[in-house]
């Protein structure tokens, strides 16, 4: 697998926008999964990016500024250990 970055960002919407802002990042080729959900955070999207750098500019100059997005929170993935109910060995 090439190497890359894998991340989790939660993002935390105005609520009267949580469909278009979804929608809107379901248009993103880097997001892999897009999930509505419960708790302080309404969506968490799956993304997956070249690098470092590629991953920047996707939260500042894409997800950042989609009209309802008030703010979000990144977790960097450092390793996976269980991918799609498998053992993952690298």
């Amino acid at each position: 697998m090439p190497r890359s970055v894998l991340a989790i960002i939660h993002v935390f919407v105005d609520s009267s926008k949580l469909e278009d802002v979804a929608g809107e990042i379901n248009k993103l080729e880097e997001a892999l999964d897009v999930y509505e959900v419960t708790g302080e955070f309404d969506i968490i999207v799956i993304v997956r990016t070249d690098d470092v750098v590629a991953f920047r500019k996707l939260l500042k100059d894409k997800i950042m500024k989609i009209n309802g997005v008030k703010s979000t929170v990144t977790s960097m993935v450092l390793y996976t250990h269980k991918r799609d109910g498998r053992l993952v060995e690298e």
